[in-house]
């Protein structure tokens, strides 16, 4: 089962009546969050990471999901393929516990695996804690979609996406999905000069 909480829209705009704002999936992976013993928070500070950094209309798409492969599969499956987010960020279940499987179900429904995230994250995490090596947070596309880990502790959220987001619009331009601007002050996306 996935467990579906209440959204809302933090940007909107329109173009002839029709929406313009991307989505992008937040998903939370622990057991105990949802079971409801202890409220979720790395999916709040993914949400308020990223309404700091970008500038053009989006919409969060959260979900809430144990640590179960099939599930975990299943919320990626329609973030992507039904919601059409281009972006799609994870939170938990990327460390050495039997538990922890959120890269191997990152793995089984992304078409193109992009080690270079997980290699980025894992060195700018080692500058805090040496316990950064055991992370295993992986990232890949699936149609569309660009699919990122993140570890489970809020407090490692902004130092991973601050590392890697700089190249996530143009990724994500490349891939087809939606035209994600970004807060220069805060992190310059990266594009070629032709795409800009």
């Amino acid at each position: 089962m996935v467990w579906i909480t209440e959204q809302k829209n933090t940007s909107t705009d329109s173009i002839d009546g029709m929406s313009t704002n991307a989505s992008i999936g937040i998903v939370t992976i622990s057991d105990r969050a949802s079971r409801g013993d202890y409220e979720d928070r790395s999916g709040p500070a993914i949400e308020a990471w990223l309404l700091e950094v970008l500038t053009s209309p989006w919409q969060p798409e959260r979900r809430l999901v144990p640590d179960e492969q099939p599930q975990i599969e299943a919320a990626l499956c329609e973030l992507s393929d039904d919601l059409k987010c281009g972006l799609i960020v994870t939170t938990g279940g990327t460390g050495p516990a039997l538990r922890d499987i959120t890269p191997e179900a990152t793995q089984a429904v992304c078409h193109r695996i992009l080690p270079g995230f997980g290699e980025l994250m894992r060195t700018e995490s080692l500058k805090s804690v040496p316990t950064a090596i055991l992370s295993r947070q992986i990232a890949g596309t699936r149609g569309s979609s660009l699919i990122i880990n993140l570890p489970g502790k809020p407090a490692a959220i902004a130092e991973c996406l601050s590392a890697v987001f700089a190249a996530v619009p143009y990724c994500i331009d490349l891939i087809g999905g939606p035209r994600l601007e970004t807060n220069p002050q805060v992190i310059q996306a990266f594009r070629p000069q032709a795409k800009k």
